[in-house]
C-alpha cells in the first residue's frame, strides 16, 4: 500500500448518503430482529431469515464502500436485492409498526444501493 489515506479522492455525497442508508437499515433490521424474538406469535422463519440477511448485507456494503473496495458496486447490487427481499417479507405483517418501519428503511436502502451500482462507484 503505497498510497496514503490522505491521497484518496473525496467521497461523493451520493456514496455518503448510501453508507448512511445502509447503516440506518442495518440498525432497524437489528431492532426488528430483537422485537421479533419478543413477539408472542413469532414471525415465520422466512421473515427472520430475510431480516438477518439484510442486516448482514447492509453492514458489509457500508463497510466496503467506506474502504472503497473494488467490489463495492457489486456488493451494493446484492445489498439492494437483500433489502428488497426483506421489505417484501416485512410486508407480510402489515399491522406491525416495527415491520413497516423495517420495510421502509429497506426500500430506501435498496434505492440508494441501486443508484450506487448504476454509478459504478
Amino acid at each position: 500500500m503505497s498510497q496514503s489515506a490522505g491521497s484518496m479522492p473525496a467521497m461523493s455525497q451520493e456514496m455518503q448518503d448510501c453508507i448512511e442508508a445502509c447503516m440506518t437499515c442495518h440498525s432497524v433490521c437489528e431492532e426488528t430482529m430483537s422485537a421479533c424474538m419478543q413477539m408472542g406469535s413469532a414471525p415465520s422463519m422466512q421473515v427472520m431469515r430475510a431480516v438477518m440477511d439484510c442486516s448482514e448485507m447492509t453492514r458489509m456494503c457500508a463497510d466496503m464502500m467506506t474502504r472503497r473496495s473494488p467490489m463495492a458496486a457489486d456488493i451494493a447490487g446484492i445489498c439492494a436485492k437483500a433489502c428488497e427481499m426483506c421489505a417484501q417479507a416485512c410486508m407480510a405483517m402489515p399491522d406491525d409498526p416495527m415491520m413497516m418501519r423495517c420495510a421502509e428503511a429497506c426500500r430506501r436502502c435498496a434505492q440508494m444501493c441501486r443508484a450506487m451500482t448504476a454509478a459504478a462507484m
